[in-house]
């Protein structure tokens, strides 16, 4: 389908402003850049912010209640590994954790070129092995632990139930994949059709990939996670994609090759929508669909 009226005049905006392209810029500039782009978005109340370490990797907890052992989301942003913090995803964990009745752990892992691969997933794995470790001082049910992320954060949630896994735990029971990069080949037809134009571009991605792995590591799960040899036994999935965003293809290819392990995986793509719409809720239809979908999945997991 055509593209969304409302992703139209925002892209429009975005051409408007003749802004410097992210890869003419340095990383700390892309930073700047990206945490102004996201502060338009809203932040609902929750019960409890803190920001604390989880052992050497600084996290953001959202509580809707202080009643109870909640279940729990760690999240992981995006921002291709280079850019993104807590702040750049405050809302949309604000916006999750209020769709899922849940507490949300948003990871500030370590970010690239200073700290390439493997440090953000380190960190990553880092955080969930100690949230479930202190499930009870966080008031949190360990049984109920899912992890999730956006685009690079979609990564490193797919890489995180990868190597918890591979290293017997921590217990995940579900992974929630919002337009995940699965695939470091970047040879799909979506990377083709949806090279330019749509926010994220090709080029864009081979920056990321090139700060965060210097062009190695490109056949390692643990950042490229279609390379897995045996993907049976993971958690639950659900996977979230975009029509006009070239990621689309690998992250609904990654859905359908869980699927084929024997690991139950819910795979829909929001046409109209490009690469970070979810959490636009106050803007776009798509985006509060997505957050439902999410929310829901995250829910029935939670409570079967």
């Amino acid at each position: 389908m055509p593209l969304d009226p409302a992703v139209v005049e925002m892209l429009q905006q975005m051409a408007d402003a003749q802004g410097p392209a992210l890869t003419e810029m340095s990383p700390p500039d892309a930073r700047e850049m990206f945490r102004a782009m996201q502060s338009i978005l809203s932040k609902p109340d929750v019960a409890v912010v803190e920001d604390t370490n989880a052992g050497d990797v600084p996290v953001r907890i959202y509580k809707i209640s202080d009643q109870g052992k909640q279940p729990v989301v760690v999240f992981f942003h995006g921002g291709g590994w280079v850019i993104g913090d807590l702040e750049t995803h405050d809302s949309i964990c604000r916006q999750l954790a209020i769709a899922a009745d849940c507490t949300v752990v948003s990871v500030d892992y370590r970010l690239a070129p200073e700290h390439p691969f493997p440090a953000s997933i380190d960190d990553c794995f880092e955080a969930t092995q100690w949230v479930a470790d202190n499930a009870d001082s966080l008031g949190i049910d360990v049984n109920r632990l899912a992890v999730a992320g956006d685009s690079a954060g979609g990564n490193l949630a797919a890489c995180v139930c990868i190597k918890a896994k591979e290293t017997g735990g921590p217990a995940i029971c579900m992974q929630l994949l919002i337009y995940p990069v699965t695939d470091a080949q970047m040879n799909t037809d979506s990377y083709e059709a949806n090279k330019d134009g749509y926010m994220l571009t090709r080029e864009s991605m081979e920056w990321f990939w090139q700060h965060y792995t210097g062009g190695n590591h490109m056949d390692n799960p643990l950042a490229s996670p279609m390379s897995a040899a045996d993907l049976t036994g993971l958690p639950v999935a659900c996977v979230i994609t975009a029509e006009y965003d070239p990621l689309r293809d690998e992250g609904e290819a990654f859905g359908e090759a869980l699927n084929a392990a024997g690991v139950a995986t819910k795979i829909v793509r929001y046409d109209g929508m490009i690469h970070g719409f979810f959490g636009m809720t106050e803007m776009l239809e798509g985006a509060r669909q997505a957050m439902d979908l999410a929310s829901t999945q995250l829910s029935r997991v939670f409570n079967r």
